[in-house]
């Protein structure tokens, strides 16, 4: 039996990359998973039912149980199906995987509004989507009786927790919400049985070998070489956070090479104070 034998997983973003490697492997584990996958390209334009439809006739192929979604997960009522699909076809849910994205990466100088709300709709506003509707029904879940044993991974960035990437502002400013969301969800959910983390992962994918500068550092190994920067690396880690037995909530984790680290969030690196009001001068003097 696989450590996720009898889960039921929905998966955003399974179609290709880090999201793909993530359903492969749950269903490899024993879970049954939805996968979604809108098909859009890297801009988030376009739609292709082929990716979904793929991965799920390679789980199938393999022993594993998976149906397709082809649902886009920034729009409340399609992520709101996306749970419900789980639900009707499995009779439960057990995991939520966050991972679906789109870049448009610009200066700030030159992003236009469209630029920034399809960026944030896909990860802040998916993100938010599909986990209130997840926690919606693991709520009736426990007020019901039936504590739920439910997990949810979420996708962070460097790009907005760890290292500032200019020409990032909405896809880091994104990345950034999704990382407080994770730590807000995990204190509001744990009542309900629900433990809530994120990751925040660097592989070769078609969206990092899009950002300038990234593709040079994650070059194909030689042949035999280890591939550090598979995306298959990414996996094991959100899996192990899937399982029943895992007792990690609150954390953010960022995933790279052969190198899992915890994250933590702001905290002080340097205080002044003072007995009365402030003045600027002071403030001048002590502060830079």
């Amino acid at each position: 039996m696989g450590v996720l034998e009898g889960r039921v997983a929905v998966i955003t973003g399974a179609g290709r990359g880090i999201g793909r490697e993530h359903a492969l492997l749950f269903a490899k584990e024993g879970a049954k998973v939805v996968v979604n996958d809108l098909g859009g390209d890297n801009n988030g334009e376009g739609a292709d039912s082929a990716p979904a439809h793929e991965v799920v006739d390679e789980i199938t192929a393999a022993g594993g149980t998976a149906v397709a979604n082809t649902e886009n997960i920034a729009s409340w009522s399609a992520a709101e199906s996306v749970v419900q699909q789980a639900i009707d076809e499995f009779g439960r849910l057990d995991v939520l995987v966050n991972n679906a994205g789109i870049l448009r990466d610009s200066f700030i100088a030159g992003m236009d509004e469209s630029q920034w709300d399809a960026v944030l709709a896909v990860h802040l506003k998916g993100h938010f989507a599909m986990l209130r509707h997840a926690a919606a029904y693991w709520k009736a879940q426990s007020k019901a009786g039936d504590q739920p044993n439910a997990a949810v991974i979420n996708t962070a960035s460097g790009s907005g927790v760890t290292l500032p990437n200019p020409g990032q502002a909405n896809y880091g400013s994104a990345k950034a919400g999704i990382a407080a969301l994770t730590l807000i969800a995990a204190e509001e959910l744990q009542r309900y049985g629900v433990r809530v983390n994120a990751i925040a992962p660097i592989a070769r994918t078609r969206l990092t070998l899009a950002t300038p500068g990234m593709g040079s550092l994650m070059s194909e190994p030689e042949e035999g070489e280890l591939d550090l920067f598979s995306p298959a690396n990414i996996s094991p880690l959100v899996a192990y956070l899937a399982t029943d037995k895992c007792p990690i909530t609150g954390k953010v984790f960022a995933v790279q090479g052969g190198a899992i680290s915890e994250l933590a969030g702001w905290h002080d690196v340097k205080t002044i104070e003072t007995d009365g009001r402030w003045e600027i001068d002071d403030i001048a003097a002590r502060l830079s």
